[in-house]
């Protein structure tokens, strides 16, 4: 038979698991960006 490989390789990293550390901190910042920013353009437009 054939010699398989394996279904996932750990020395590779995963970029989304680099990223996933750091979700909860960078919504949370993304959002209140987002209020101001719609804030300010509510404002600027009245």
């Amino acid at each position: 038979m054939s010699n398989p490989t394996p279904a996932h390789d750990a020395s590779q990293a995963d970029p989304i698991e680099s990223i996933v550390h750091s979700i909860p901190v960078v919504i949370p910042v993304v959002g209140g960006l987002l209020i101001f920013l719609l804030a300010f353009i509510a404002v600027f437009m009245a």
